[in-house]
């Protein structure tokens, strides 16, 4: 990552929280429907709701961009062999797995210093001979990326300029590109010999199929390949779709899963909070933080709007606010979380796109300003899990606050409680002493 773009972020952030307190937002015609309920007739709405929905691609950079180290992942992991009776064996040293001398020492100096948890198992797997072919599951940053390259560079013989054909400059003998681009070398422009692959790596499978036309791509690659080639997918979850498509282009394979554990919510006092408009959810917020001692909190609002109306009104009251919503590059977003994270700012005022894999220490307290709801208007528990499971962590208590403003959004709570099983107690923000009771 170019430093100038990190430096730009960030003083694009400095900028913004000086300048929060002066944005000026086009006014919302508000009107109560025939509940009482407030209806917003903004006619950018639909568009900006619509641009929020979840980026899996730009959500898997942004993991790689704020992970420092690796994942320290609880998940017990299932290894389901092509042949049943073949000797199941992991590794607790890179030394097992007799690499070449090039190879090991290149690893020591990357600061590997063991396997992790995925390297454990899939690397026997990978490095065995003949080769085998594998499907596993593993998230960003528990060290996947490390052990294909260990697969490839292990099959790489220096002498052999590939790919390469019909005279064209392509000597090296690892290609990285999109489905697209690597179809075209195959076949339109003949730059590569399919044949003559020796290792294909489909990584984050789940973000792939997300995208239009990379799940075709992707098998008419692997049509072209030869029998005795190895073929590794990896992806960080396991839906049907993703299942069919890697059945689909892994024949044989070697299977590895993690066992889920379901992020608890034993460690989360959960409250709703009852108001009748935006400006009352606003109210009840400042009413929370003049009580209460908060270390930092992430407040989720549906829309961009929302987030920049209420990082705005945020800051006049004197918090140190961050902004992040998905019309930010990446690396953006990167170094807002990082400032985040180092405490510069105390609030973070974010969309769906900072509910997943973000971990800071400090936060105490997550605010759902507003519920989380699927493209249909149904609940969406597992976003609700990942929000308020952003506190609670590191074996501390939690604490999440629900924004309730309409008979909609309190059916909306109520799914939520039965889904969890788990009740969910109101709050009146009017009482101090109920709040500070809360803190304790």
């Amino acid at each position: 990552m170019a430093t100038d773009s990190w430096a730009l972020a960030v003083d694009e952030q400095e900028a913004a929280a000086e300048s929060l307190s002066n944005l000026h937002l086009k006014e919302e015609k508000i009107k109560p429907d025939a509940n009482g309920a407030v209806v917003k007739t903004n006619t950018n709405a639909e568009k900006t709701d619509e641009e929020e929905k979840e980026d899996r691609a730009a959500q898997s950079l942004l993991n790689k961009l704020i992970r420092s180290n690796l994942v320290d992942n609880t998940n017990q992991v299932e290894v389901l062999q092509r042949d049943p009776n073949s000797p199941l064996y992991s590794v607790k040293s890179f030394e097992e797995l007799r690499l070449k001398p090039q190879l090991l020492q290149g690893v020591y100096a990357m600061g590997f210093n063991r396997p992790s948890k995925i390297q454990e198992n899939a690397l026997p797997l990978m490095l065995a001979e003949p080769p085998q072919n594998l499907i596993a599951q593993s998230q960003s940053g528990t060290g996947k990326t490390a052990a294909f390259v260990l697969a490839m560079l292990s099959q790489v013989e220096p002498a052999n300029k590939y790919p390469q054909e019909r005279g064209q400059k392509i000597s090296e003998q690892i290609v990285i590109g999109t489905p697209g681009t690597v179809l075209d070398w195959c076949s339109k422009l003949k730059f590569i010999d399919p044949k003559k692959i020796k290792v294909f790596v489909l990584d984050e499978a789940d973000v792939m199929i997300a995208t239009q036309g990379h799940q075709d791509q992707s098998i008419r690659i692997q049509r072209m390949l030869p029998r005795n080639c190895q073929m590794l997918l990896f992806s960080a979850t396991f839906e049907d779709s993703v299942w069919k498509f890697a059945q689909k282009v892994v024949p044989d394979p070697n299977i590895i899963k993690l066992k889920r554990e379901e992020e608890t919510l034993d460690t989360i006092k959960q409250y709703y909070v009852l108001c009748s408009s935006r400006d009352e959810k606003f109210q009840a917020l400042c009413n929370l933080y003049g009580a209460i001692t908060i270390a930092q909190a992430m407040i989720f609002c549906h829309t961009r709007k929302t987030a920049s109306w209420l990082a705005a009104e945020l800051s006049k009251e004197g918090h140190q606010v961050a902004l992040l919503s998905g019309e930010m590059m990446v690396e953006q977003r990167a170094a807002v979380i990082e400032r985040f994270r180092e405490g510069k700012e105390k609030v973070l005022v974010t969309t769906n796109v900072c509910a997943r894999g973000i971990d800071v220490e400090q936060v105490s307290v997550v605010i759902n300003f507003d519920l989380p709801v699927d493209k249909d208007g149904n609940p969406d528990n597992e976003t609700y899990l990942h929000r308020i499971g952003r506190t609670g962590r590191f074996g501390k208590r939690g604490l999440a606050v629900n924004m309730v403003d309409s008979k909609h959004s309190m059916n909306i709570l109520n799914r939520i409680q039965e889904h969890f099983n788990k009740k969910i107690e109101r709050l009146d923000t009017d009482d101090l002493d109920e709040i500070e009771k809360i803190a304790n």
